[in-house]
């Protein structure tokens, strides 16, 4: 039995992303005035991810409470299908991008942190909210994976999709230094135009993996916890 419910832990993880925003949002900086506010970074597109994933998350076991030996077959159905929106955001979109801002991020960083995040912004950033943006996302989205059992979709229509998530970012950055002149990110500033082509294919294959990654994962958790359950009776 877990020491503390899952339902529980979705509230607090969804509580924990209300404040982040809350206080990211308050943040004073430059960059939140300019073309595109803060929408232009793929960290705070992380952030609203996360938080409408988990939002979900609540919304659907407040609603099994609410049917929980009922007889409203309507009501049923309704909730057969946020358990498949909530499913396909774990697959397409919590996970994969998730873990790619993570992991991109403090590769990044310990590379060369002027890349992704200038130092000149640790005065605008406290380091308890930086974690929030750019670690505790993967822990709390394992959490939610190793506590509930999330259907896939077909990986082709996984990978497309989110694929046409990655295109659609990367267009809206091109995007937004055509219209600003400047490029959301410092490493891009940096590189030469085939570079950048290198680049941004080099990171649609990273979230191509940690798609696959997800999946992998997800079908290993409860594989195993059906085996072990299999095992103990």
């Amino acid at each position: 039995m877990a020491l503390i419910p899952s339902q529980v832990l979705r509230v607090a993880i969804l509580l924990a992303y209300f404040s982040i925003l809350c206080h990211y949002k308050a943040l004073d900086m430059p960059a939140h005035q300019t073309y595109g506010g803060s929408w232009k970074f793929l960290t705070f597109i992380d952030l609203v991810i996360q938080a409408v994933f988990f939002g979900l998350c609540v919304l659907i076991d407040v609603s099994c409470l609410l049917t929980n030996g009922g007889d409203a077959r309507e009501q049923e159905k309704q909730l057969r299908k946020l358990i498949a929106l909530r499913d396909w955001m774990m697959a397409v979109l919590a996970f994969p991008v998730g873990a790619f801002v993570v992991v991109t991020f403090w590769s990044l960083y310990m590379y060369d942190r002027e890349l992704v995040y200038p130092k000149l912004l640790d005065n605008f950033i406290p380091q308890w909210l930086n974690h929030g943006m750019h670690t505790t996302i993967l822990p709390f989205v394992l959490i939610e994976m190793r506590t509930t059992h999330h259907r896939y979709p077909s990986r082709p229509w996984g990978l497309a999709a989110v694929g046409s998530f990655g295109v659609g970012y990367i267009l809206w950055t091109c995007w937004v230094h055509q219209v600003t002149g400047v490029w959301v990110y410092p490493v891009l500033e940096r590189i030469t135009p085939m570079a950048r082509v290198a680049f941004f294919s080099a990171m649609m294959a990273v979230i191509a993996v940690f798609y696959v990654l997800g999946e992998i994962l997800n079908n290993y958790i409860w594989n195993h916890t059906h085996t072990e359950k299999v095992k103990g009776e």
